[in-house]
């Protein structure tokens, strides 16, 4: 897998609920797949200094960022026996509530879908540039602080 072209996971907007319905659905004909696993990163209302979060604007070095998702999953590929993995993040404006990361990954057995996801989001948050800009409610805003 190794020569194999860096993707573009990144999507305008909010990652909306059809579409990952969509990618779960079109999983049901590979049947040698046992277990999925998915995370979704949602937008939270964040409370900071009596101000309320109400989105974020994402952000990113696209060709790097897309370099370093690649390398996470080439490297998930290489730990895991993972049947597949599907990578997306979100690009512009995106509103409290809504999902502004999508990762499915699938493999024949259930245990190594819970070890592989963590895996990838951990490595996402700390290697991926991409930023967040807080946007409150009173139009202010600053940069995100991931935690």
């Amino acid at each position: 897998m190794q020569n194999k072209k860096p993707k573009n996971v990144f999507q305008q907007g909010a990652i909306s609920s059809e579409f990952i319905g969509n990618s779960i659905y079109k999983h049901q004909t590979k049947t040698s797949i046992g277990a999925h696993n998915i995370f979704l990163g949602q937008v939270r209302a964040d409370e900071i200094d009596g101000k309320t979060v109400a989105a974020i604007e994402y952000t990113a070095y696209e060709a790097m960022a897309n370099q370093k998702f690649h390398e996470i999953r080439e490297s998930a590929f290489e730990k895991f026996d993972l049947t597949c993995m599907h990578i997306y993040h979100s690009l512009g404006a995106v509103n409290v509530g809504e999902i502004c990361l999508f990762v499915f990954v699938s493999s024949p057995r259930r245990n190594v879908v819970f070890e592989a996801l963590e895996f990838i989001v951990e490595a996402i948050k700390a290697d991926v540039p991409v930023f967040g800009k807080e946007i409150f409610e009173d139009e202010s805003h600053q940069w995100k602080v991931n935690s």
